[in-house]
């Protein structure tokens, strides 16, 4: 019998090989197998782990439209969820998130079929933290991921929260219409505000409709921030950079992102790449707003699809412990930093008072001066010496410093837009401290007034993110970054 890494790697040789039929038939004897050789393997310090919470499993099923609510598994989605786990694992994910979606009956679906599936997963794949949740068919706008927290009553949470709030999950178009309103996200937000364990949301591809830079008519700004306002502990952010990134490579002319009216930027959705844009202008409000990165895997593009299997391509990265509450809270707190083709794979963000007055910050967190004066801010990344899973070994070529100003906005301004946002120093490779992997800065600027202080970075030599053209390598066009770090003043003048 072969042993338990033996067992993996012929599981992922065969997936990498397209064999489908043997797969879907096997993988979950293959895992269970694997897992009788398993063990628990939390670890008791937090650490940065890469995860996924948007993808898809054989459970996103395809419906007949002439006979609803009749499904066949495995048409939008293709793999088990056990498959899914296992390429997670293979591509260096620590956790992950089973978000399927569908229309009429979907929640029965999830229920009684992928639910089972999932607990199996888990038993079979215990290096991978698995959260149950869900791709919500979101009232008045487009998608959203619901991460549900892990509990003895997962399954029913989830269960009555699609029932009830999902758009598609009843079967005629005024049944539809009816759901298909604003009130309705606000209220499925409220009710998951008070639940004992709060889930968390966010924003899936959300400028994926849009025809032009700033132009909305989906998923628009303001209703994000409705959301915020309405649950500023489950609605906490948005895809930064979307799945599908790999449709240029299976797909002659597909756009990264599979966005075709305005493209990604940099691999990165316009509401976030774009310098004093929407993400800019929310964190200039003070909003605690964070972005992610995922794969949104349906399909492989080896298998004709337009995703990267989960991690391949697009990471996010939680500085949490190992186990279900720990990463969910992290989530929650903006400890996050995302990347493509693992151009960094951990990041620190330092703001501190050089005077010693102050606590200092990382990701997610706040300085709290006593009086206006200086920050010292020190950036320390691992640029991994090994190859991303395309073979490369890509380097950053430059890191930025981006700050913004946290105002409210004056009458007749757009909210839309923070001009105060800049990039005040760029970093080359002159300008950082190597040591081994890390890279590593640092740059003091004067602080009279609130900011948030976020970097990002690149391979490329493009100052800011240009749009993507249809037929773009993403391999060759990689950037990542932070989300913010606060500064606030007790004693503004």
């Amino acid at each position: 019998m072969l042993d338990n890494c033996d067992l993996r790697e012929a599981l992922v040789d065969s997936c990498q090989a397209c064999l489908r039929t043997v797969i879907i038939a096997n993988v979950a004897l293959f895992l269970s197998a694997c897992a009788m050789q398993d063990t628990d393997r939390r670890e008791p310090e937090e650490r940065w782990l890469a995860g996924d919470h948007h993808m898809h499993s054989r459970y996103s099923v395809g419906y007949d439209e002439e006979n609803l609510p009749a499904y066949t598994i495995g048409v939008d989605g293709l793999y088990p969820i056990p498959m899914n786990a296992l390429m997670s694992h293979h591509h260096g994910l620590d956790w992950t998130v089973a978000t399927d979606h569908g229309g009429p009956n979907h929640s029965k679906i999830n229920f009684e079929i992928a639910y089972p599936e999932l607990q199996l997963s888990r038993s079979a794949m215990p290096e991978v933290i698995q959260f149950y949740g869900l791709e919500l068919n979101t009232p008045a706008a487009d998608h959203s991921s619901i991460i549900v927290p892990y509990t003895a009553d997962e399954s029913t949470v989830l269960q009555d929260l699609e029932s009830r709030f999902d758009r598609l999950e009843k079967w005629t178009e005024e049944e539809e219409r009816e759901r298909d309103q604003e009130d309705k996200m606000i209220e499925a937000l409220k009710a998951m505000d008070q639940l004992a364990i709060k889930p968390l949301v966010f924003a899936n591809h959300p400028a994926r409709d849009a025809p032009s830079l700033g132009d909305f008519p989906l998923v628009e700004p303001r209703e994000l921030r409705n959301w915020n306002d309405a649950a500023p502990d489950v609605a906490v952010g948005m895809e930064g950079a979307p799945g599908h990134q790999a449709g240029p490579l299976s797909i002659e002319a597909a756009p990264r992102g599979w966005y075709f009216d305005h493209p990604t930027m940099g691999g990165f959705d316009q509401m976030t790449a774009h310098l004093g844009g929407v993400w800019d202008s929310m964190l200039g409000e003070g909003r605690r707003w964070w972005i992610t990165a995922n794969s949104d895997s349906h399909w492989n593009y080896m298998d004709t699809g337009v995703a990267f299997w989960p991690g391949q391509y697009s990471k996010t990265y939680v500085l949490a412990k190992k186990d279900h509450a720990s990463i969910l809270e992290s989530l929650r707190r903006g400890r996050i930093f995302v990347t493509t083709g693992d151009l960094i794979s951990e990041l620190y963000v330092v703001v501190a008072d050089p005077g010693g007055k102050s606590e200092s910050a990382q990701i997610g967190g706040v300085v709290v001066l006593q009086e206006p004066g200086d920050v010292e801010i020190r950036i320390r990344a691992r640029d991994p010496r090994g190859e991303n899973h395309n073979g490369d070994r890509p380097e950053i070529a430059r890191i930025d410093l981006i700050v913004g100003q946290v105002t409210q906005p004056n009458e007749g301004q757009s909210l839309d837009v923070n001009e105060s946002t800049e990039v005040v120093h760029r970093f080359f490779a002159a300008d950082w401290h190597r040591d081994g992997e890390f890279v590593d800065m640092k740059y003091r600027i004067s602080v009279s007034a609130p900011v948030y202080i976020r970097v990002r970075g690149t391979n490329t030599n493009e100052l800011e993110p240009i749009v993507d053209p249809p037929d773009e390598n993403p391999w060759q066009d990689l950037w990542f970054y932070s989300n913010p770090v606060f500064v606030e003043i007790k004693h503004e003048p």
